[in-house]
């Protein structure tokens, strides 16, 4: 499985409303758990089992919570069984047709 997410407090008590402090310590929680992600500049992409990615997301949410009560979750899925390493498969395909 693979599972995009983001996440952010809906509450900043930073001046210029940056929420980079509470997103960089629920990353801390992906990396912790050890499963292969990929953090770009608005998702995160984790790949693993159903269970073991969502106990991350909830570590996730309760970090996130103790900056703001209030929290902002997406997530978007492609669960396909029997498959891993497909976060560097999908897009070794799509390259592969593109450089023919």
């Amino acid at each position: 499985m693979l599972l995009a997410f983001s996440i952010s407090p809906q509450t900043s008590d930073q001046p210029d409303g940056s929420v980079s402090d509470a997103v960089a310590a629920a990353i801390n929680v992906v990396r912790e758990s050890g499963l292969p992600y990929e953090t770009t500049s608005m998702f995160t992409t984790l790949e693993g089992e159903w269970d073991e990615i969502m106990a991350v997301i909830k570590k996730c949410v309760d970090v996130v919570e103790t900056y703001s009560p209030r929290v902002s979750l997406v997530m978007k899925a492609d669960i396909r069984p029997g498959y891993t390493g497909q976060m560097a498969a999908k897009v070794d395909r799509v390259n592969a047709i593109l450089e023919k």
